[in-house]
Order: structure tokens, then sequence, then C-alpha cells
């Protein structure tokens, strides 16, 4: 299917200024460009949430606690 011609474009928006009116028409583009930036912001929110959910966090060390061993005491005899 190819794209509409110019006759045919033509054609298309008389239909639209009929149904919808002039006054319409101004309403009717800015509710479309609203809507195509809404869905633009959100895709790109999206793919950030998306990269900060991959990002892996370096695992934590935990701290060493060392204890100490009492060594015998051995006796002496003299």
């Amino acid at each position: 299917m190819s794209m509409p011609s110019g006759t045919e474009l033509l054609l298309i928006f008389g239909i639209v200024i009929l149904l919808f009116g002039a006054k319409k028409i101004p309403d009717l583009a800015k509710g479309i460009g609203q809507g195509i930036r809404n869905f633009k912001k959100e895709m790109k929110d999206d793919k950030a949430e998306e990269a900060e959910a991959t990002i892996v966090e370096a695992p934590k060390q935990v701290e060493t606690t060392t204890t100490s061993v009492e060594t015998p005491k051995t006796t002496t005899q003299a």
C-alpha cells in the first residue's frame, strides 16, 4: 500500500474539517503532540530505571574478628 497522493490528502483533510470543525483541529493536534511527548518521556524513564536495576552493587565486606587463644601455662618444677 502506497502513501496517499496530494489530492487524496486534501480530500481526507476536508472530511476531517467537516467532521470536527476548524476550531477543534488545533486542540486535537495539541492532544496528539502531548501524547507523543508523554510517551517518549515514559520510555526514557523506563530505560533509566532498567539501567539502574542492572547495576550490580559491590558485595559488602564482612569485618573479620580475631579471637585470641590462650596458650596453656606450663609449670616448671624446680
